[in-house]
Order: structure tokens, then C-alpha cells, then sequence
């Protein structure tokens, strides 16, 4: 399977996380349903994988802009 090499790193970084074999990563999204192939299954988990992980914090580490807090005028109603 032809993937970049970032993305290699990333399912590596996974596998140690959920301490789990790359193999069975890959069986994982296998039978999670999509509409690509493996490859483009594999891409789209990593980038879920981090995205849920991400926080506010850790943009603000990495040099990332802030999301918009909506303002109260613009809230959406209760």
C-alpha cells in the first residue's frame, strides 16, 4: 500500500498509543465502512484519529490560530 511517509509515522504513533500491531490497525479500518479504497480509509482514520485528540491548547503550543468563540448575540438558542 503506497501511503506518504508522514502518514506511516502517524499510523506508527498510533499503534504505540493503542499499543497494538500495525496489522491490526489496518484490519480495524478494513471493516469500518468507506467508500475509497484502503489507502484513502487509512489517511481519513489517522486524520480522525488526531483531530478528536486535538485541543485548544495544544494549537496554541503548536503556533495555530484560536476558533472564533461564538458571541452571545449570536448564540444559538436554548
Amino acid at each position: 500500500m503506497r501511503l506518504e511517509p508522514e502518514i506511516w509515522d502517524a499510523l506508527g504513533e498510533i499503534c504505540t498509543r493503542e499499543r497494538i500491531a500495525l496489522g491490526e490497525l489496518v484490519r480495524r479500518v478494513d471493516i469500518t465502512p468507506d467508500k475509497g479504497g484502503r489507502a484513502s480509509a487509512i489517511r481519513v482514520f489517522a486524520f480522525r484519529y488526531f483531530r478528536e485528540a486535538t485541543t485548544e491548547a495544544g494549537h496554541h503550543a503548536a503556533g495555530h490560530g484560536a476558533l472564533p468563540q461564538p458571541s452571545a448575540d449570536t448564540a444559538a438558542p436554548v
